[in-house]
């Protein structure tokens, strides 16, 4: 809905309504680059001679049978794979430097790879702070309600699921937990399998929604994180089965390794650089022997310890600079990447947070990556997430992609004509010049939440702080807005197949209740 544009008493530029977005998803990013060219070869090239020389720890089965029949030389003794460079560069040369992430509704689209950008949310917290500020356990219904309010939200492009389901047992989580998000927003969704046996159940879920098998893989609407690795180096071989199944059912998958540096990776920045790429090539390595092209997304998260306590930390600048080198190096290798932003370590969303957020996902944005999970809601070092946080960091997003899209110059743009004008004759100023009323929704973001008022008007208005209007926002949000995404006969027959647990009243106006 465009704005309806107008200059009022002081000759300022006024609008009302909403604008028109000129922070889509999808913008190029790629214009910070925290690593040389020559740092960046070196980085490659230490992984790969890391993976020759030490290898990656792999338990005996056919995960490792497969490495050697591709000529790797496995260690018996150590129970190690040592992986030669003609091994890898022939799993690169069959990876494939796209993967599409559909939404059930096209607008919603991600085209990973090259330096196309996407920002979205993460998991998986086991907190949630409410909207009186109570912090309790995560449940189920919270995937939902989550998923409900990023649905509104314009600068968060993907749900990945965002809480631990700590009300259920385990034989529950993998198929709720996935219908929860999917039953609330149309835009792509990323979950995760606990269970082998769960995959299967759901890609049919995820066919179900799109009408079939064909229709799964030409628009995959939902997609898989598998934390195969346990840093420094070592498959968790549960995990790999889970990831055997993901590629058996053609889902696709990503690949995600979180070495923190100075406890599992080298402290020196560098040296986690080298260990998080060798355990992604290794990955890539072991799909592509076992499916060429599946479409498989690099999985880098590198984070840090704080040294002092030896606790994780997320919202340093060390945080920052080491997911930006990422992105880099997954456009060097021609691999879509997942990576990370906005784990604030502060505990609410007070300027600690803003700073921390703001700095991690504009460095990443700023670098190009493709899927920056985490970007919203997060607190405490991941551990939690808070309802209003999601709305605020929504504002955070736009203001970064706004960035990411840069500054356009053309004949127009540089404006000659319009500044002489302006200085030779006109009015001398640029508020009511045609120019300006055309660019205004076009050139400039304008915040939902952030407050440009004068004081006089803010303190008019309540004189509240930006956490009481995001508040506000969300208890809106969630009293009123309940998505029908799921056509009413495909979502009898889902609950007639599935034990689906989150009931149908809790999905309808009036089914949301904040003391719950």
């Amino acid at each position: 809905m465009s704005r309806e544009k107008r200059v009022n008493r002081r000759g300022r530029v006024a609008a009302q309504e909403t604008p028109v977005n000129p922070a889509p998803a999808g913008l190029e990013g790629g214009s910070y680059r925290p690593l040389t060219a020559d740092a960046l070869e070196r980085i490659v090239g230490a992984a790969y001679a890391v993976l020759e020389r030490t290898g990656v720890e792999v338990g005996p089965g056919e995960c490792r049978d497969l490495f050697e029949r591709a000529g790797c030389r496995v260690d018996t003794d150590a129970g190690r794979v040592h992986i030669p460079a003609r091994v890898i560069d022939e799993a690169r040369a069959t990876a494939r430097p796209e993967v599409l992430l559909a939404g059930r509704d096209p607008r919603h689209d991600l085209h990973l790879g090259g330096r196309r950008v996407y920002l979205g949310t993460g998991g998986q917290a086991v907190k949630i702070m409410d909207l009186d500020d109570r912090v309790r356990e995560t449940r189920l219904r919270d995937n939902y309600d989550i998923g409900r309010l990023v649905d509104t939200l314009d600068h968060i492009h993907f749900y990945m699921r965002p809480v631990v389901c700590r009300d259920l047992g385990n034989d529950d989580i993998d198929v709720n937990q996935l219908y929860a998000c999917v039953a609330s927003t149309k835009k792509h969704v990323m979950s995760n399998s606990y269970l082998p046996s769960n995959v299967s159940r759901l890609r049919r879920m995820g066919e179900m929604l799109v009408g079939g098998s064909a229709e799964f893989d030409a628009r995959p609407p939902i997609s898989f994180v598998a934390s195969w690795v346990v840093s420094p180096l070592r498959y968790a071989m549960e995990t790999v089965e889970i990831l055997d199944r993901i590629i058996e059912q053609g889902v696709p998958v990503v690949l995600s390794s979180a070495p923190q540096a100075g406890a599992s990776s080298p402290a020196s920045l560098a040296g986690t650089l080298v260990q998080i790429i060798a355990e992604q090539l290794s990955g890539i390595v072991y799909v592509n022997l076992k499916k060429p092209g599946h479409p498989t997304i690099l999985g880098c998260v590198p984070a840090q310890a704080d040294l002092r306590t030896g606790a994780f930390t997320g919202g340093s600048a060390e945080f920052a600079l080491m997911n930006a080198a990422c992105a880099q190096i997954a456009q060097y290798l021609n691999l879509p990447i997942y990576n990370s932003s906005g784990i604030a370590d502060s505990k609410v969303g007070d300027a600690q947070a803003g700073f921390e957020k703001g700095l991690t996902t504009a460095t990443a944005a700023l670098a190009g990556s493709n899927y920056i999970h985490h970007s919203a809601g997060f607190l405490e070092s991941l551990l939690t997430v808070a309802y209003e946080q999601y709305v605020i960091d929504n504002d955070v997003n736009g203001a970064v992609m706004r960035m990411t899209r840069g500054i356009e110059v053309t004949d127009d743009t540089l404006a000659l004509d319009v500044i002489h004008d302006v200085c030779v004759g006109g009015p001398k100023h640029y508020l009511g010049h045609a120019q300006t009323l055309a660019l205004m929704n076009t050139e400039y973001l304008y915040p939902e939440l952030f407050d440009r008022r004068t004081r006089a008007d803010w303190e008019a208005a309540g004189a509240l702080d930006i956490r009481m209007v995001a508040k506000e926002r969300a208890r809106q949000v969630l009293s009123e807005h309940f998505p029908v995404v799921i056509p009413e006969e495909i979502d009898r027959e889902i609950r007639r197949q599935f034990d689906i647990l989150l009931p149908r009243e809790a999905m309808r106006p009036g089914g949301w209740i904040q003391a719950a």
